[in-house]
């Protein structure tokens, strides 16, 4: 079992509760100890948003691992734990629904350790509870504080798509065709030759092949460039307004008290 001394650092440490699986269940709450011999006994486990719900767990089988509490039991079964207040003392049926959840036998009462560590002081005790069990000859005056965290919560999802469209390139290329052109000399010296060589009267018949250029497509695939997604983180303040509750000690006395 933890000892007193070493709970009470991992209080203020800020230490957490972890299951049997290495799972952190939650942070340490409160400590209850034994009535009877003031050993601690039970603590609860804050979980939930802020630490808004308080889980009791058995501590005879717990262990310490630096500023961490860990338990033979798992986070569900914590968190399915029988609903019991965390109002500073377990009361013997609140004790039997734990004790009988865990499979652990009962004991006695448990009380908030940071409630029974008050001690009388050597001139007496002065005065005396007048609303209930008598306990000291002090009131203890309580209060709530706010302490407001951050959790990290997946707000959206970018992706990037790729996909294939469709569009009409126009481009204007030269193309080059021959055409037919009848030339016509004159007889001359320089061609009479050429002219009278052949049969004065006959049939003959000429030909020419006619070309022309045509367009031509070819594509081609290339990368044009590369994209890819980025995160920043972008901070901004939040204001969070929430009641707390605090006790106020007033006398209320005879007319007799001297001032």
């Amino acid at each position: 079992m933890i000892s007193t001394e070493n709970l009470s650092a991992l209080s203020t440490a800020g230490g957490n509760v972890i299951g049997s699986d290495g799972t952190k269940i939650g942070s340490i709450g409160q400590v209850y100890a034994d009535d009877d011999t003031a050993e601690p006994t039970w603590v609860t486990v804050k979980t939930g948003l802020f630490g808004s719900h308080e889980s009791f767990v058995p501590l005879d089988a717990a262990t310490q691992e630096g500023n961490d509490i860990v338990v033979p039991y798992t986070k569900d079964k914590v968190k399915d734990a029988p609903r019991v207040a965390p109002d500073g003392h377990l009361e013997p049926e609140e004790e039997d629904q734990l004790y009988t959840y865990y499979e652990r036998s009962g004991r006695t009462a448990y009380t908030d350790r940071d409630t029974t560590d008050r001690e009388t002081s050597a001139r007496g005790a002065v005065g005396h509870d007048t609303s209930g069990p008598t306990t000291d000859d002090a009131m203890t005056r309580s209060e709530e504080q706010l302490h407001v965290g951050t959790e990290k919560q997946a707000t959206g999802r970018a992706r990037l798509r790729k996909y294939v469209v469709t569009e009409n390139v126009t481009k204007t290329v030269p193309v080059q065709r021959e055409e037919v052109r009848i030339e016509r000399e004159p007889i001359t010296d320089a061609n009479i030759g050429a002219a009278t060589s052949g049969p004065e009267i006959s049939e003959e018949e000429h030909e020419v092949i006619l070309h022309e250029e045509r367009p031509v497509v070819q594509k081609e695939t290339v990368p044009v460039e590369r994209v890819r997604l980025d995160k920043e983180t972008v901070t901004e303040e939040h204001t969070v307004t929430e009641e707390v509750r605090k006790e106020n000690i007033e006398l209320d006395d005879d007319g007799r008290t001297k001032g």
